[in-house]
């Protein structure tokens, strides 16, 4: 499963890294001034920060509900071991005094 999350990471990685260069590429090569291109440029630049940053915000909150549902697990999980040990201790004990009871009425 980690291994399949890598392999859709890198190739996710690069198609943005080539979308990301073919941009630069028709932005250098395309027909207008030095300014409009690198206008242009300042522009996607800033897009691509909001929208990265905007992407960062998500992963963080999705991050961040993962680790409540693990906690949230983890506490159910911590509840029900803690009722079966006692029920265990309680039945232990029970146990014990019927023993002794029938130590008792033998002895």
């Amino acid at each position: 499963m980690a291994d399949d999350r890598g392999t859709s990471a890198a190739v996710l990685l690069a198609f943005l890294s080539g979308a990301a260069m073919g941009a630069v590429a028709a932005l250098l090569l395309a027909p207008q001034t030095g300014d409009a291109s690198r206008d242009q440029l300042r522009r996607y630049a800033r897009r691509a920060e909001n929208d990265l940053r905007d992407l960062a915000g998500r992963a963080g909150e999705a991050f961040e509900d993962v680790v409540d549902q693990g906690k949230d697990f983890v506490d159910t999980k911590r509840s029900v071991l803690r009722e079966a040990f006692d029920a265990g201790r309680e039945a232990m004990r029970r146990e014990r005094g019927r023993v002794q009871d029938e130590e008792v009425e033998r002895g």
